[in-house]
């Protein structure tokens, strides 16, 4: 198993649970990928802000819960959004969006609202992310949140986006479907409602991925951090895995390879070589880089809120969230780690920063907001994650096609998860994966291809919980 994030680890536990025999390799020190956690000045602190979904699958929810048992808490939503200078809910309240919205915004959505009833020619041109969002939500609420909030995430205009990014990545991709979420219980029809609320361990939220990598550990796994691929020589009946760690270098065979690596990486280190074509591919994908500025505070908490949004082009850092404030904690007392979310691309200047500039840059674009950071800011600290999206510019999908379909052929080598599959995903998604793939693994290593492409199908139908 090449790599630990959620999809890896998940796997690894549910094949080992079963008795097969399974080594699991991370290039990071620690597992969960960019789902894990770290500490920070006694805070336990994740890469970004992350939730687990009411959505999720039952199963997978079920395997989380027999993971960390009374450590998984329940927990209220409680972000705002600010927009057009004013702070908005999240999730969407109707009383608030009434009291809070500015003027100029309510009024254009009610026209965009009202323009639906009235006929209308389908968008000229070329479908995009633009286009499709148009359709569906309207002028203003683009113009206003969606578009802004696209070129900061992924750097690239609307227009060029394709349109698959915004099915796969915008939830509410209507305006009846946004309204229909201001209903009570989510417009369910009844039952228990999840809706405001989400799932967090107490540990943070790495602890999903290490309560994984230590069942399958539990369970006879090895696992091998710190240590980095650099090449697979494929086998008629083995698989050989050479890696290199600080130790220095060494090797594992297999019979099967299951990867999480990006799939680009997978083309690069395969031996036998990839086709030419298919590193041509690997080279036309691209991911977006993030920074993440942690901001050490001599504070008990900065705000009330556990995540902060900014669509808005006049602030460069897209959200900040508060871990201390997603499951509650009070200690350590007088210390809170901020984590602001600053997207950009390795090769852009502001990638190679130092830790003292990012942490301006992040206390400048908080003042702006009017929320201005007035504890004593003990340190600033930057993870700088490479592949933090899979950007999808029109036109991308051939180049998938095409990588998807070469690594698809090679025998007993499975590339999933978010980075191998090139997926705009939530770790529920992830470990959704796990559990269909080890489904297909029979005892005695014949794994069913017919029935995992029926899941990936399913996979193609995910669409990311904000």
């Amino acid at each position: 198993m090449l790599g630990a994030g959620p999809a890896g680890v998940g796997a690894a536990y549910l094949l080992a649970k079963r008795g097969l025999p399974v080594t699991l390799v991370e290039q990071k020190t620690s597992v969960g990928g960019n789902a894990g956690s770290f500490e920070l000045d006694g805070v336990r602190c994740d890469y970004g802000s992350h939730r687990l979904h009411p959505a999720s699958d039952a199963e997978v929810l079920g395997l989380i819960r027999e993971r960390l048992g009374a450590d998984l808490l329940t927990r209220p939503r409680h972000g705002r959004i600010r927009l057009l200078g004013r702070w908005i809910h999240f999730p969407l309240r109707a009383l608030d969006l009434a009291l809070r919205t500015h003027p100029r915004f309510g009024a254009g959505v009610a026209l965009d609202l009202a323009a639906k009833v009235l006929p209308s020619s389908p968008p000229a041109g070329e479908e995009s992310f633009a286009t499709v969002l148009r359709s569906g939500l309207g002028k203003t609420i683009c113009e206003e949140f969606y578009f802004p909030y696209a070129r900061k995430v992924w750097g690239l205009e609307p227009e060029q986006m394709s349109p698959i990014q915004a099915r796969r990545r915008v939830s509410s991709g209507s305006i009846a479907k946004m309204l229909k979420r201001l209903l009570p219980a989510g417009g369910s029809g009844g039952g228990a409602s999840t809706k405001g609320v989400f799932y967090y361990p107490r540990g943070g939220f790495g602890q999903i991925s290490e309560s994984f990598a230590a069942g399958a550990l539990e369970h006879g796994a090895q696992l091998m951090l710190g240590t980095t691929v650099t090449k697979l020589r494929l086998g008629e009946r083995l698989h050989h895995v050479e890696l290199e760690s600080a130790e220095g270098k060494c090797g594992v065979s297999a019979e099967h390879i299951w990867s999480t690596l990006p799939i680009p990486l997978l083309a690069r280190v395969c031996e036998p070589s990839a086709p030419a074509e298919v590193i041509t591919a690997a080279r036309s994908l691209r991911f977006r880089a993030m920074l993440l500025v942690y901001l050490a505070l001599d504070a008990d908490r900065f705000s009330e809120y556990d995540a902060h949004y900014f669509p808005g082009a006049d602030l460069r850092i897209t959200r900040l969230s508060e871990t201390k404030n997603y499951h509650a904690a009070s200690e350590p007392r007088g210390t809170t780690v901020l984590c602001a979310e600053l997207p950009c691309q390795t090769e852009d200047a502001v990638w190679s920063m130092s830790e003292r500039e990012l942490g301006a840059l992040v206390q400048e674009d908080l003042a702006r907001a009017g929320i201005p950071v007035r504890a004593n800011v003990r340190r600033a600290f930057v993870q700088r994650l490479s592949h933090a999206y899979p950007l999808y510019p029109i036109g991308y999908e051939k180049h998938f096609a095409t990588l998807d379909a070469w690594a698809d052929s090679l025998p007993r080598v499975l590339s999933f998860g978010r980075q191998g599959l090139f997926a705009h995903d939530n770790t529920h998604h992830a470990l959704f994966m796990a559990l269909c793939a080890s489904a297909c693994l029979a005892s005695d290593g014949r794994f069913d291809a017919a029935q995992w492409q029926a899941h990936r199908r399913v996979f193609e139908t995910h669409v990311v919980e904000d």
